[in-house]
């Protein structure tokens, strides 16, 4: 678990440089700034957790299995954002997001979470092919 748990928080941290980078670059900034935090680290790392929901769902068709991955990434990302909220740590704030709960959710990024936990099902089954331990 311990394993998983790291790389997940690592693969998480990546993509989030990543994601934050391109969006600075729709905005004009050609250098592409990113922002992160450590706080997201564990955020993502959390993700091992879940590892039983994504075998319970593997005979699944993919628009299930991807629709379960944002109710459960939805579901991380409240409850850490509204605990971070609450001792003012909080890195992301969705306020001016038109389609945001509380500020701390954003309600169109749920094409981009389906990609996510699919691409963390990718992961996870590859990890198991090589015998990474969970």
């Amino acid at each position: 678990m311990i394993t998983r748990f790291l790389l997940f928080g690592v693969i998480g941290w990546c993509l989030e440089i990543l994601w934050t980078g391109f969006v600075s670059l729709f905005r004009g900034d050609f250098s592409m700034t990113s922002k992160t935090s450590v706080w997201m680290f564990f955020i993502y790392g959390c993700g091992a957790l879940f590892l039983p929901v994504v075998n319970a769902v593997a005979r699944y068709p993919l628009l299930v299995r991807g629709s379960v991955y944002v109710f459960f990434i939805f579901l991380i990302e409240f409850i850490f954002g509204y605990i971070m909220r609450r001792f003012d740590v909080c890195p992301w704030d969705y306020s001016s997001a038109k389609l945001n709960v509380m500020g701390i959710i954003r309600l169109d990024y749920a094409p981009l979470w389906f990609g996510v936990g699919l691409l963390f099902e990718y992961t996870h089954a590859r990890l198991d092919n090589i015998n990474i331990p969970l």
